[in-house]
């Protein structure tokens, strides 16, 4: 059974924020993750934590500068904006035609959590140096008799998880037959009669085509062989293309979807070609190993022109440790996306070059982005808008074989400072309650962002933290190698008492979460 284990190192007060130039602002709580599931992660992102590498915080959001309040768009509902079209129609007509764009690229800032992160040097005096001997718990039956240890004897089994219901009553809004935008509907057999003559069309047999569509759909195929997003080096399924071309035809009723947008027909002598790869950087594919020192000359470059860092700063074990490391167990189940779950780096291959990498976590309920980074020579391209357009596309695929992932978290949406208000613009999207954590409406939370940087967005004044902590002593915990839960380690502790740090830990991480990670305790 996995299990993930984390040291929670408290909280951090009075350090610089990258956001509003505080010297002493921020505030935040962290924890080093030696090693995590999916699902615990996924259920922290849902309590507002974050990772940078293996580092994982959270803000603490009534005392820090700039509330940073986590931010996840409805992919199977998105909808593209007009400045998006612009975007997507620019990247077209460089591959198609070539052409660059004039205008001044409107290029949107790229989330800087990982340079808050470590703008003090936090992280890198945060780096754990237990051994990996003393990380390995002993065997189960260890463990089991040290559960016996314990005076409470009416455990009961840990609470369902209701995220699944959550997220059903999310994805399709109103009438539970009505169709959401992106989501494929359920289909049921019909069985067609013939016709009388005179009566109309036999629906028994295949609807005339024009040629005009059948020439599109040549099109199509054609592009789908030139222009295709591969997982580790393999093509897209084919129930994926047939997906892509059932989408490629819209109704003129119909609003265009993103993937109208991406997946068009190339002339045959296009001038570039775009080609988007996602590897598994963590543990790192063969893929990932032949690509790294590529993938990093162009992490320096950016680093350099856009975040103006000097030569000697971007080195290779900053890149590792903060954008390739990660306490991610890979996932391969069989219901879940044919790449699996865990941490990926997606690769923009242009001409056979890497011009873009997008650093994100699949989830069982999302894709999360990390970070992006990319050739400054392209940034006329405006690839920070274009690569968070693909990961929404991309979740939208791996929606296709896995129901429950529909959401793409954009990391923290921050109200007070303005250049960080662009991601509200991928609609629909929901912020979270940074005391309920529950999930509201963007539309709902922005009036009340306008009158206070923080603030609760759930205006039920009774609702609580459904998950909040109730029973310290079933904390769990990992100590000379054996799992115990905090009201046996407690006893056998020797020393003064750190019952204060353990409650802090778990009513930031939750009960839930709590009961199933192990909090290393040496």
């Amino acid at each position: 059974m996995r299990r993930a284990v984390v040291e929670y190192r408290g909280w951090k007060e009075g350090y610089r924020c990258g956001y509003c130039a505080s010297a002493q602002g921020k505030v935040s709580a962290g924890m080093w993750a030696h090693s995590m599931t999916v699902q615990d992660y996924q259920d922290l992102i849902d309590r507002g934590w974050r990772r940078s590498g293996k580092y994982v915080y959270k803000p603490i959001m009534n005392q820090t500068c700039c509330p940073q309040y986590t931010i996840r768009c409805q992919a199977l509902r998105f909808q593209t904006s007009k400045s998006h079209k612009k975007v997507l129609k620019k990247m077209l007509k460089f591959i198609s035609k070539g052409d660059v764009s004039k205008a001044v690229s409107e290029e949107e800032p790229m989330d800087s959590h990982v340079e808050d992160a470590v703008s003090c040097g936090f992280v890198h005096r945060s780096e754990s140096h237990v051994s990996e001997a003393e990380l390995t718990p002993l065997n189960e039956d260890h463990t089991d008799r040290v559960e016996k240890e314990d005076e409470d004897k009416g455990e009961t089994k840990e609470e369902v998880n209701v995220k699944k219901a959550e997220l059903a009553s999310l994805q399709i809004p109103g009438d539970k037959d009505a169709a959401v935008p992106g989501e494929p509907s359920s289909s049921t057999k019909t069985v067609h009669a013939s016709p009388k003559p005179g009566k109309g069309a036999d629906l028994s047999k295949p609807p005339c085509r024009k040629a005009k569509d059948i020439r599109k759909e040549r099109k199509l195929q054609k592009l789908l062989q030139n222009q295709r997003c591969t997982l580790e080096g393999s093509p897209l399924q084919a129930e994926h293309q047939a997906l892509l071309l059932q989408n490629s035809k819209s109704t003129a009723n119909q609003p265009k979807s993103i993937e109208d947008f991406i997946f068009v027909p190339l002339p045959d002598d296009a001038p570039h070609k775009l080609e988007v790869r996602v590897v598994r950087s963590s543990p790192p594919s063969s893929q990932f190993k032949a690509t790294f020192q590529e993938s990093y000359q162009v992490y320096k470059r950016y680093q350099m022109v856009i975040h103006k860092d000097p030569p000697d700063k971007p080195t290779i074990n900053q890149f590792t440790r903060f954008l390739c490391d990660s306490p991610l167990e890979a996932e391969n189940p069989p219901n879940g996306p044919d790449c699996g779950y865990g941490s990926f780096h997606q690769q923009y291959w242009l001409d056979g070059k890497i011009i873009a990498v997008g650093v994100i976590d699949i989830l069982p309920y999302c894709v999360s982005s990390v970070y992006l980074y990319y050739d400054p020579d392209y940034s006329f391209l405006s690839l920070g808008v274009y690569s968070a357009l693909r990961e929404i596309a991309f979740t939208r695929q791996l929606h296709e074989k896995a129901p429950d992932l529909c959401f793409y978290y954009m990391g923290f949406y921050i109200h007070s400072c303005p250049k960080m208000r662009y991601k509200g613009q991928y609609r629909p999207s929901d912020l979270l309650c940074p005391e309920t954590y529950v999930w509201t409406p963007i539309e709902q939370c922005l009036p009340l962002l306008e009158l206070s940087k923080y603030s609760r967005f759930n205006q039920d004044a009774k609702a609580v933290d459904e998950d909040g902590i109730k029973e310290l002593g079933r904390v769990r915990v990992l100590h000379k190698r054996t799992i115990m839960p905090y009201s046996v380690y407690k006893k056998r502790r020797k020393g003064p008492s750190d019952e204060a740090s353990v409650q802090q830990y778990a009513s930031l991480v939750g009960q839930t979460c709590s009961e199933r990670m192990l909090l290393f305790r040496s």
